[in-house]
C-alpha cells in the first residue's frame, strides 16, 4: 500500500459484525436464529434497489386502479381475475377458460426468463426483485426510520424495556401490520372491481372470503418479511438449492476477490512497517454488517448469499477512503476469478501474494483479468433468450391471429335419436356460440352436408330449414337447443355425418364442427 492509504486504512472504523453462518462457527443441525441487524449500505446498487422496490410496489399496489375502457358489456379496470365470469382481463386483452393455455405460456416463459437471468447474472431476481427481498426492504425502511440504524437498533435491542422501547415497538409493528393489510387489500383488488370492492370491504359487506384473504396475506407479510426474513430465502426457498445448475463459470456473481485481499490486516501500517505481505482488505467487517442475510462473503459463495451487491457497495465506499481501486468485492466470473488467483498464488505454488498482481506503480498488471460485458452474450445464454423468445413469439402470434368466435357441440346421450312417426330420425345437440369480444353481434348457424336434413333450433324461427340468424349477446356464451332431422329415405345420407358452421360475415370469423348423425342400424 502506497503511504496515504496506509494512514487512511489506520483509521478505518472496524465494525463489529460476526456473519450468522461463518464456516468455522457452524454447527451440524439447526440452532435458534441470531438476529440480523443489517447497516444502511450506500452505493449504486443500494440506489437500484431502491428504484426497483419502488417500481415493483408501485405495479403491484397501483395495478387494479387502472382503468381500461371496454364498452358497456365488459369491466372498465385495466387488470382483472373475473372469476364469477371466468375471464381474465389484461388491457386489451381477454383470456377465455379454454385459452388458459396463454396463462400457462406465460408462467414456462417466466421460467425461462428466470434461468436466462440466473445464467447471466447470477442470483439477480433473489437480490432485487423476488417478493421476500422487496418486502423485507420495506419493512427495514420503517424499522431504521423507527428504532435507527444499524449500532442504535442493536442497542435498543439488548436493553432494558422502557416506555420508549415499547413505544418504538409498538410503532413499528403497528406499520408492518398497516403494510401486511394494504398487501393483502391489494391483492383482492385483483379479482374484483377495485373501488367497489374497496367500498364494500371498509363497511363490511364484502364476501367473507375477501376478508379471509386479507387475513393470511396480512398474516404471511408480517411474519415473513418482519419476522423470518433470511429465514425464508434459507429454510423455506428452493430456489438457493436449483440455481446452482443455471450457473457455470462464466456466470456473474458476487464475489470476494481474496487474491488482491488477502493476507487481510487491521493494521495495515504496522504490518508493511515490518516487512509482512499486506493485501486491500483492511478486515473492517463492513461487508457483513451491511448483508441482510448476515453472512460474509469473504468465506467463498455460499447458499444464503442472495447476490443483493450491498458488500459491493460497502467495500467500495472503504476502498475509496484508501485510495484504492474498486472491485474488492465485486461481480465477477469464475474463470477470472481462478485466473487471478493463479497469478496471484503462482499457479497453485504459494501462497497468495498481492504484489504479483501489481507492477512497481501500484497498478494492476496487465495479465489481471476483468470484468468483460461480453461474457454476458456467450452460447448459453443466447440459447436461453432464443428459447425464451420463440415461447414469446408463437405466443404473440396465436394470441393476434386467434378467432373471437368459437363454437361447441355436444351431441345428445340419452336418447342418442328419435325415430318419428313417418319414419324420420331426429338427433339432438347442445350448442354454444361463444362470442369472445364486448359486441352484441348476428352470427350464422349452418348446416352442411347431408343435403336432405332440416334443422330446427329451439325458440328461433323455423327460417328455411338450412340456415338461422342468430343474435349473440356481447362477451356471452349464448346456449342453444339444436334438432336435426333426416327423412326416412335419406337415411343413407347420415353415414357421412354433417358439418355445423357458426359463421359472422362481419369480421369473417367462422368455426366448424364435424357432427356425427346416429340413426337406427339398416335391416339384413
Amino acid at each position: 500500500m502506497r503511504p496515504q492509504a496506509l494512514a487512511k486504512a489506520h483509521s478505518i472504523e472496524r465494525l463489529e459484525a460476526e456473519p450468522v453462518n461463518a464456516a468455522r462457527a457452524r454447527k451440524p443441525l439447526y440452532e435458534k436464529r441470531r438476529k440480523i441487524f443489517p447497516k444502511r449500505a450506500q452505493g449504486r446498487f443500494r440506489r437500484f434497489k431502491w428504484l426497483v422496490m419502488l417500481v415493483t410496489l408501485g405495479i403491484y399496489y397501483l395495478t387494479p386502479w387502472i382503468r381500461w375502457e371496454r364498452g358497456d358489456h365488459a369491466p372498465d379496470q385495466a387488470v382483472l381475475v373475473d372469476l364469477a365470469a371466468r375471464r381474465f382481463y389484461f388491457f386489451f386483452i381477454e383470456i377465455w377458460p379454454q385459452e388458459f393455455f396463454f396463462v400457462a405460456g406465460l408462467l414456462v416463459m417466466a421460467g425461462f426468463g428466470l434461468f436466462l437471468v440466473t445464467s447471466a447474472v447470477g442470483r439477480a431476481w433473489c437480490g432485487y426483485a423476488c417478493p421476500q427481498t422487496v418486502w423485507v426492504d420495506l419493512f427495514l425502511v420503517v424499522e431504521h426510520f423507527i428504532e435507527g440504524d444499524r449500532n442504535d437498533r442493536m442497542r435498543l435491542d439488548a436493553g432494558p424495556w422502557t416506555f420508549d422501547k415499547l413505544g418504538k415497538r409498538l410503532a413499528k409493528h403497528a406499520i408492518w401490520l398497516v403494510i401486511g393489510v394494504a398487501t393483502g387489500g391489494a391483492w383482492i383488488f385483483y379479482f374484483a372491481d377495485a373501488p367497489v370492492l374497496l367500498k364494500s370491504f371498509v363497511t363490511f359487506e364484502a364476501p367473507p372470503v375477501a376478508y379471509f384473504t386479507v387475513g393470511i396475506l396480512t398474516a404471511t407479510t408480517y411474519v415473513f418479511g418482519g419476522l423470518m426474513r433470511e429465514q425464508v430465502c434459507t429454510y423455506m426457498c428452493p430456489w438457493p438449492r436449483i440455481q446452482a445448475t443455471m450457473l457455470d463459470e462464466n456466470s456473474l456473481v458476487v464475489t470476494y476477490n481474496d487474491w488482491r485481499g488477502e493476507p487481510r490486516s487491521r493494521h495495515a501500517k504496522k504490518a508493511a512497517a515490518a516487512g509482512e505481505i499486506v493485501g486491500d482488505c483492511v478486515d473492517c467487517n463492513a461487508c457483513v454488517a451491511v448483508c441482510p442475510m448476515g453472512i460474509d462473503i469473504r468465506d467463498g459463495q455460499q447458499l444464503e448469499c442472495i447476490t443483493c451487491a450491498l458488500c459491493i457497495d460497502a467495500c467500495d465506499g472503504v476502498m475509496d477512503k484508501l485510495g484504492r481501486e474498486r472491485g474488492l468485492i465485486s461481480y465477477a466470473t469464475l474463470s477470472d476469478y481462478a485466473a487471478n488467483m493463479a497469478l496471484a498464488t503462482n499457479n497453485g505454488t504459494a501462497a497468495i501474494d498481492p504484489r504479483r498482481v501489481r507492477g512497481t506503480d501500484g497498478a494492476f498488471v496487465d495479465k489481471v483479468r476483468h470484468f468483460d460485458w461480453r461474457i454476458i452474450f456467450r452460447t448459453r445464454v443466447l440459447v436461453y433468450f432464443a428459447a425464451w423468445a420463440l415461447m414469446g413469439l408463437g405466443l404473440g402470434v396465436a394470441l393476434a391471429s386467434r378467432d373471437r368466435l368459437e363454437l361447441n357441440v355436444l351431441h345428445d346421450r340419452n336418447p342418442q335419436y328419435v325415430v318419428e312417426s313417418d319414419g324420420s330420425v331426429r338427433n339432438g345437440y347442445m350448442v354454444k356460440l361463444l362470442n369472445m369480444i364486448p359486441e352484441p353481434r348476428t352470427i350464422t348457424l349452418v348446416v352442411d352436408g347431408m343435403p336432405s336434413a332440416r334443422m330446427r333450433i329451439a325458440g328461433q324461427a323455423p327460417g328455411d330449414g338450412r340456415r338461422f340468424a342468430i343474435s349473440v349477446d356481447p362477451d356471452k356464451v349464448t346456449p342453444l337447443k339444436v334438432f336435426v332431422t333426416l327423412p326416412r329415405e335419406n337415411l343413407a345420407e347420415a353415414d357421412a355425418g354433417f358439418t355445423l358452421v357458426a359463421d359472422d360475415p362481419s369480421s369473417h370469423e367462422r368455426d366448424l364442427y364435424q357432427a356425427n348423425f346416429n340413426r337406427p342400424l339398416p335391416e339384413r
